[in-house]
């Protein structure tokens, strides 16, 4: 297993996965608290932080994760994903449920979603401005998406991050991964382990969009928090960390 990750604190295993253009960096605020309860293992993706670049293939994050857990001897954990993380974490818990506990999603990715012509515009000219880095960077994070981490303390941490993991991925072999068939969006109604869904009430319209989906379903609580956007790891960790420990002990 070739991924980076740190360890701290004991007891139940619980998993965060970073979103796109981050690393466990993205954990800076919420790794020590939860620490305090329960043994958290922050991965850096394949590509991101620490960890090494895809190969020639395409990545596959989900069997990534998978081969994380049995190098670290977990036979199961509580998984926590944020953006795409919560992407990752909502495919792995389809896909091998039994390794599953509980599921955090914080304003996760969804496979299979149709987003709005407006947000994949967005994408697109974030795209078509590579290879040049700091135009990709000021497009990217001057969107809807980070009003409010932008324009607060943690802006430089935010800019760092996310310049130097695409830097990162401008070296990869390939913009493409891999993802189960069907995807994610096609089977919510099987997910069969309890799941909790946090959301900032000022990211995109795609979002809350994604959350309706979720409502599928079957055992799933929902959680909204004021004055954040898309990245409420860094801007509310404190909501986030309190929401996820009354979650993992039963209290919500």
């Amino acid at each position: 297993m070739d991924l980076y990750y740190e360890i701290a604190g004991v007891g139940t295993p619980l998993v965060l996965l970073h979103s796109g253009g981050a690393d466990l960096r993205d954990w800076t605020w919420v790794t020590p608290v939860l620490a305090q309860q329960y043994k958290v293992i922050a991965l850096d993706g394949r590509g991101c932080g620490q960890s090494p670049n895809p190969a020639e293939e395409p990545p596959d994050y989900v069997d990534d994760l998978l081969r994380a857990l049995d190098h670290l001897g977990l036979p199961q954990a509580v998984i926590a994903g944020h953006s795409m993380g919560g992407q990752i974490a909502a495919e792995f818990a389809l896909k091998y449920p039994e390794r599953v506990t509980k599921l955090v999603l914080i304003a996760p990715g969804l496979a299979g979603f149709a987003h709005s012509p407006e947000f994949l515009g967005w994408m697109r000219r974030i795209r078509e401005a590579a290879p040049d880095v700091d135009r990709m960077m000021e497009i990217a994070l001057s969107g809807p998406s980070y009003r409010i981490v932008m324009a607060g303390p943690r802006r430089e941490m935010m800019e760092r991050m996310w310049k130097e993991n695409t830097i990162k991925m401008m070296q990869w072999g390939t913009w493409e991964s891999v993802w189960p068939q069907p995807p994610a969006a096609e089977r919510l109604g099987e997910l069969a382990v309890p799941a909790l869904f946090i959301l900032g009430r000022e990211d995109v319209p795609d979002l809350h969009r994604i959350a309706e989906c979720f409502r599928a379903v079957p055992d799933i609580r929902f959680a909204w928090l004021e004055g954040a956007d898309h990245k409420p790891t860094l801007t509310h960790p404190e909501e986030i960390c309190r929401l996820i420990i009354e979650f993992v002990e039963g209290r919500n």
